[in-house]
């Protein structure tokens, strides 16, 4: 199964990297932000399943067609997650808000939910890692 690049593999692996991340949100959650409702905790472990999956799917792409320039997995895998994780943010801001005033406090220096863009960042390095690892990289995952 590892033997060869596959984008199935590829896709695999990010999906089970997101599953366990969103699980860890699933569970942890109600100990940061206890009036986080079973629909936001569901919401963190289905994004981050997904979102496992899609940097996963992005590993096939190594060159940027209009910029011409190389696309490396430690640069595209980490501003998708970031990318991601910055709509995220601007879709949930209030609820975001809430969880990291309760988190780190009123006055803390890390109640911005902005701050989920480098945990995205931090993600997408971490899926991209172990997607190219054990499921290759570039036009080659896909078989023609």
């Amino acid at each position: 199964m590892f033997g060869k690049p596959s984008l199935v593999t590829r896709i695999a692996v990010g999906k089970m990297a997101g599953l366990v991340v969103g699980l860890a949100g699933l569970i942890l959650l109600p100990f940061f932000a206890p009036e986080a409702g079973w629909l936001l905790r569901w919401g963190f472990l289905l994004w981050y399943t997904t979102l496992g999956a899609i940097i996963g799917m992005f590993g096939v792409f190594t060159y940027h067609p209009v910029l011409k320039l190389p696309m490396p997995w430690w640069v595209a895998a980490p501003f998708l997650g970031a990318w991601m994780n910055f709509v995220l943010a601007l879709f949930a801001y209030d609820i975001m808000q809430d969880i990291m005033t309760a988190t780190f406090g009123p006055d803390g220096l890390l109640t911005s939910p902005f701050w989920f863009v480098l945990e995205g960042a931090i993600f997408g390095f971490l899926v991209g890692y172990l997607a190219t690892r054990f499921g290759g990289e570039g036009p080659e995952t896909v078989g023609r």
